[in-house]
């Protein structure tokens, strides 16, 4: 029988109904699987067992009066650390952070905490959530439990690690390039970045979002339902919609599907990855589903000016800092954002242009599509310890063609597992909806999910 931490959450809150389960056995279990996992796989910061505890107790009282406080009543969740929680500090995941306490809730804490969720720890990032990766100056080396000599990915590392090892059912990213989709993929969850502005956030900005990293789409949909919810703080939100999150069910027959082997740019695609999308697809036609292949949406020069455009902004704000802060920040940033000291104000208005012409190639490729496929990421997880798949600071987004376009074009997109490597690494497939079609994404995620091989146990490198 599966460990209470181990249930997802749309079990977990019918189990309370019924009075088979206590949030109080629930958050227990949570908190020894996490006890037990996290000297090998770092991924939370400011876990508060205490208080989490204390929660359960009162969530536990409400379920037997028959009175919970919201739809997420006592199911343990994570958040993000970059995601700010009201007197607790938000260190970025850098140790040149500013470690005051935050003054306020992020909509999305606020959210969780306005539907009974128990927010019981913040998930690690590298430094200012800048790499595909858990490296970072702040924090111990986050891993994957699939493999822990590799990485989960990034910037949401601790998310992706948590979802795969078991600490509860739902957990909380973010994504601008990709941050919630690569880990999503590299440790075989689900992961969704919704339209840009469908989650309010504080504070927004281009191609930036909070979404759902869980291990099954259910899952998302019910997280999904409360993040949006809306929150004035964000001047770049969507307007409030009340939208079915819930009803996952989809026809394929008809659906106008195209299969994007090739990102257009960046590092090839390892055959082992494009064996399990390409199967993917087959399995989506035999449903139904039109299939056709498609072009890339990117190209080297969209990436390569948003690479300046990224660079400088970040040089902006290190260069804000006191010298020795500045130095306390990882090398390989440093090493990154140095490049941007010689480039004129062409070079990096011609790279923010890019997000523009990331969103028009974006619509013109959609033209009379419902949804593209692609791999999430080119290659499977890689070392622990390296930034990237190329660990070149120079050359330091070879690997996010096929997600990034989607940040900027504003389009849903999620990563879901769609096999293994011949070393049982997770291998991702993306899904891309149109412009706010996330309830669309999340029927076709659902479709596969329950047509796709049978998954692997999940990893237990802890035992």
């Amino acid at each position: 029988m599966a460990e209470p931490c181990d249930l997802d959450a749309v079990s977990l809150l019918d189990a309370y109904r019924r009075g088979a389960l206590s949030p109080v056995e629930v958050m227990a279990s949570v908190l020894d699987r996490m006890e037990r996992a996290e000297p090998l796989l770092a991924a939370t910061w400011a876990a508060t067992s205490e208080d989490a505890m204390a929660e359960a107790g009162a969530s536990a009282a409400r379920w037997r009066a028959g009175r919970p406080c919201g739809v997420l009543d006592g199911v343990p969740v994570t958040l993000k650390e970059l995601i700010a929680t009201r007197g607790l500090p938000k260190p970025m995941g850098t140790a040149a952070a500013d470690m005051s306490p935050q003054p306020a809730d992020a909509p999305p804490t606020a959210r969780l905490r306005e539907a009974g969720a128990i927010i019981f720890a913040r998930t690690t990032v590298p430094d200012y959530g800048m790499l595909s990766s858990g490296l970072s100056s702040f924090h111990r080396l986050s891993r994957n439990p699939w493999d822990v000599t590799r990485t989960p990915g990034g910037s949401s590392a601790g998310a992706g690690s948590a979802a795969a090892a078991g600490y509860g059912p739902l957990h909380v990213g973010t994504d601008i390039g990709g941050s919630i989709r690569l880990p999503a993929g590299w440790c075989g969850i689900f992961g969704l970045k919704p339209s840009n502005g469908r989650i309010p956030i504080d504070p927004p900005y281009y191609g930036r979002v909070a979404g759902p990293m869980t291990r099954t789409v259910a899952d998302a949909a019910l997280l999904m339902a409360v993040l949006s919810q809306p929150d004035g703080r964000d001047h770049m939100s969507l307007p409030p919609a009340d939208l079915p999150w819930h009803d996952l069910d989809i026809d394929l027959r008809g659906l106008r599907i195209g299969l994007m082997r090739d990102a257009g740019c960046g590092l090839a695609v390892d055959p082992a990855v494009m064996e399990a999308v390409t199967a993917a697809a087959s399995a989506l036609a035999d449903q139904g589903a039109i299939v056709t292949e498609v072009g890339p949406v990117i190209t080297r020069d969209m990436l390569d000016g948003l690479d300046r455009f990224w660079r400088t902004r970040f040089l902006a704000e290190m260069e804000a800092l006191p010298p020795a802060r500045q130095a306390l920040i990882l090398p390989y940033i440093r090493a990154w954002v140095g490049a941007a000291r010689d480039y004129g104000p062409l070079d990096v208005y011609h790279g923010m242009d890019q997000m523009m012409r990331m969103k028009l190639a974006a619509r013109d490729l959609f033209g009379g599509l419902d949804f593209i496929l692609s791999p999430t990421s080119p290659v499977p997880a890689f070392p622990a310890e390296w930034a990237s798949p190329v660990n070149d600071p120079a050359r330091p987004f070879e690997h996010i063609a096929f997600t990034v376009a989607w940040n900027m074009s504003e389009h849903p997109a999620a990563s879901i597992n769609c096999g293994y490597t011949a070393d049982g690494l997770p291998i991702g497939l993306q899904i891309i909806g149109r412009r706010f079609d996330d309830v669309g994404v999340l029927r076709l995620s659902r479709f596969y999910e329950a047509v796709r091989p049978a998954a692997r146990p999940w990893p237990t490198p802890w035992l």
